[in-house]
């Protein structure tokens, strides 16, 4: 029976998932997966790395993310198209603008507001056991259930998964009695956390270093298996074979999201120039202005035809939007006396060095426009301008007074951990002393994947062989090789 897992974490979901987008995405095509959702909490960081994996993999990667409502709410949601993935975007950046650095504070009032286009499986609380006994509609989470099924009508599940406690049977039945009198039908998933078993000593060392705590006080606070792995589609028919059409949903839904991250396209914001015109003719203008101030003698025969064919090529493409932004946050901050300079693959343009972005002259160097920017590459332009630190402040204040906060905002990056980290953090996780943790890092140089070396380990009087240092020594170069995000 086809079956596709739309609940998984990946490791950027912080500290939670213990596997690569890429690693989930080739597992799921060997076990026979068509597609594979990706359902981080409160973010689609990882969704574009599943993306290219999964296509690399011969197999679809549905976008998608968890939400945790304030209001008690947590639900895994997909935009079925173009239109609904940019509402669900709205929705994150709105939730994650108003809490601090970190969060994501929403409602179920901001989800309704967005919801068009999304379908919703709402996943049932932590201590539900208890009040599945009473499905009236007093019932707090069979409430929820009815305004969310109001809301999103068809679009709208219920999650159920094995949490292997001796009682999954009676669980999933009073779970089904649930979504039959809220009209919300059950979806198979297996809340997954990783590839393969062998990566859950890892998934437990990161909900460790999540919640600050060691692996002897973490207690219910870990998974209480190593069943968050993917399975295969039999396997997970088996585990089902009491409802087999919550196994034949997730086939269903996965069709319904039929948004690809292929659909995306450079969209940069229209601007109307001051003076009227186009923005093509308004960047030809200011070209050709600063053209003749930086050759007051005249511009040569080699900087004009460098100049026509980039602005030639600037007009096929539609870029001259993004070049007039840029042209004016430089020329503000050089208003301001505000030291900036361009740098990068944007120093091959000969229109970017007249605009004053650059400082380099094409009449004097050759330069080759095409590595900044090609009609056969399909990517927009990159210009990077390095403003003083001191005074760096100033100009993102003006972009966000001209611009408004809703159309600019800080680029975030994504990093990994390093030895030295990973192993205080790794081993602080386990139970080993901070001096364990110290005298290991003093030693971790080079690459993650070469490890360290027994013999330095003997030398801050640590036996290699000991079985708790073996595994914190093996954990850390995989939150290193691995990429845990932070």
């Amino acid at each position: 029976m086809p079956y596709v897992e739309l609940q998984v974490t990946t490791n950027f979901g912080f500290l939670r998932g213990a596997s690569h987008p890429e690693e989930l995405a080739e597992t799921a095509a060997a076990l026979g997966h068509s597609a594979i959702a990706i359902t981080d909490r409160n973010t689609l960081a990882g969704v574009v790395r599943a993306h290219t994996a999964a296509k690399q993999a011969g197999i679809r990667a549905i976008v998608g993310c968890r939400l945790d409502l304030e209001d008690g709410l947590s639900l895994l949601v997909y935009p079925t198209d173009r239109a609904a993935y940019g509402r669900l975007s709205r929705l994150l950046t709105l939730g994650k603008r108003r809490a601090p650095k970190g969060e994501c504070q929403l409602t179920r009032d901001d989800l309704f507001l967005h919801g068009d286009g999304l379908i919703v499986i709402a996943l049932p609380p932590v201590g539900l056991d208890e009040s599945l006994a009473s499905l009236d509609e007093d019932a707090p989470f069979a409430a929820d259930l009815r305004a969310l099924k109001e809301r999103f009508g068809e679009r709208c599940y219920l999650a159920a998964h094995r949490l292997y406690r001796g009682d999954d049977r009676r669980r999933l039945a009073r779970l089904g009695d649930l979504a039959r009198a809220c009209a919300t039908p059950l979806v198979a998933t297996n809340d997954v956390h990783y590839h393969v078993p062998a990566r859950r000593p890892l998934q437990d060392v990161l909900s460790c270093i999540r919640e600050h705590c060691t692996i002897e006080e973490a207690g219910y606070r870990l998974h209480g298996h190593a069943e968050r792995h993917l399975k295969s589609p039999g396997e997970m028919a088996r585990l089902f074979r009491g409802d087999p059409a919550a196994i034949a949903r997730t086939a269903e839904i996965a069709e319904a999201c039929s948004f690809s991250l292929d659909e995306l396209r450079y969209e940069y914001p229209a601007e109307t120039p001051p003076g009227g015109g186009t923005p093509q003719e308004e960047l030809e203008r200011l070209t050709w202005i600063g053209a003749a101030e930086r050759y007051p003698e005249g511009v040569s025969e080699q900087v004009e035809a460098m100049l026509k064919h980039e602005l030639g090529l600037i007009g096929e493409l539609e870029y001259a939007p993004y070049f007039l932004t840029v042209h004016d946050i430089v020329r503000y901050a050089r208003s301001q006396k505000i030291l900036c300079q361009g740098r990068g693959s944007a120093a091959n343009s000969a229109v970017c060095y007249c605009l004053g972005i650059t400082a380099v002259d094409p009449d004097r160097i050759d330069l080759l426009f095409e590595r900044f920017v090609s009609a056969e590459r399909g990517e927009p332009p990159d210009i990077d301008v390095d403003f003083e630190h001191e005074r760096r402040e100033e100009v993102i204040q003006y972009i966000y007074e001209k611009y408004g906060r809703h159309r600019a905002g800080m680029t975030a990056t994504i990093i990994s951990y390093r030895w030295r980290s990973a192993i205080r953090e790794v081993t602080k996780a386990l139970g080993l002393s901070e001096d364990v943790g110290g005298a290991l890092a003093g030693y971790a140089w080079g690459s993650p994947s070469a490890g360290i070396d027994p013999d330095k380990v003997r030398e801050v009087g640590l036996d290699p062989a000991d079985k708790r240092l073996a595994l914190a020594l093996r954990l850390a170069n995989e939150s290193c090789a691995k990429s845990t995000v932070t």
